[in-house]
């Protein structure tokens, strides 16, 4: 989940006038209940991914190098808690249970988080940078259509934390050190790629409020030429991000 990022991670469209219910806020986008589904679960998903985030993180400090690099993913996990802690707090001023909103995500990201356990210290910094970021830019994607209160707490939980600069520094450093685990990373990353896009698709195919809001279903959703677009714009800012980390898309 979102925490490493660098300016270039901005994909979604330039600003426009928002209308409908980007224009609106909570109180009133919340009576139509297909978008209060979609909204609920979007924030469970954040939520889930955000205390997912918290405990890599703390694992993954085992693999770090010295202990001033220990140190900086335990800072990195405590923003992700907080994160976590604006997410459930919200859910819960909506009258909504925490738990009971993040549960329908927790065995997909479980099964992702699986998937691509890094089997050292250079694998976990392109994850962190690379695959969560992934995650982040479909997130402000979506923003763009939410209500202003929503699309606000969103957008902060998504807000760049300073911390993309440290991996970019240590992957670039061990390439320089060692040209050859460029190539492996690069695999990676490319994997950590495909296994964020379909773990996406199939969480939102199998929530029916949020597949209904991004193919414009409710309010001012995504048509799906829109979802075309916003992939390639993903696409996009990832190739950037490997560029930064000194690796081939």
């Amino acid at each position: 989940m979102p925490f490493m990022e660098t300016p270039d991670n901005a994909t979604a469209p330039e600003e426009t006038p928002r209308t409908g219910i980007a224009a609106q806020d909570w109180a009133t986008a919340s009576t139509e209940p297909n978008y209060h589904a979609a909204v609920v679960d979007l924030l469970g998903a954040l939520a889930y991914g955000e205390l997912a985030a918290f405990e890599r993180l703390a694992e993954d400090a085992k693999l770090a190098p010295t202990l001033a690099d220990k140190a900086e993913l335990a800072k990195m996990a405590s923003a992700e808690f907080h994160h976590f802690e604006r997410l459930r707090d919200r859910l819960t001023a909506i009258d909504e249970e925490p738990t009971a909103a993040m549960e329908p995500f927790a065995k997909a990201l479980d099964d992702f988080h699986r998937q691509t356990a890094p089997s050292d210290w250079l694998e976990g910094l392109v994850k962190a940078y690379v695959g969560d970021s992934i995650a982040s830019d479909f997130y402000r994607e979506v923003a763009e259509r939410l209500d202003s209160d929503t699309r606000a707490l969103v957008l902060a939980v998504l807000d760049d934390t300073g911390h993309g600069n440290f991996a970019v520094e240590k992957v670039r450093a061990a390439i320089e050190a060692d040209p050859r685990c460029g190539g492996r990373l690069a695999l990676w990353a490319r994997r950590l790629m495909g296994e964020a896009l379909s773990q996406a698709q199939r969480v939102v195919a199998d929530r029916d409020a949020l597949s209904t809001m991004l193919v414009g279903g409710v309010a001012d959703g995504f048509d799906l030429a829109e979802v075309g677009r916003m992939f390639s714009r993903i696409t996009e800012a990832h190739t950037k991000r490997m560029a930064a980390l000194g690796l081939a898309a």
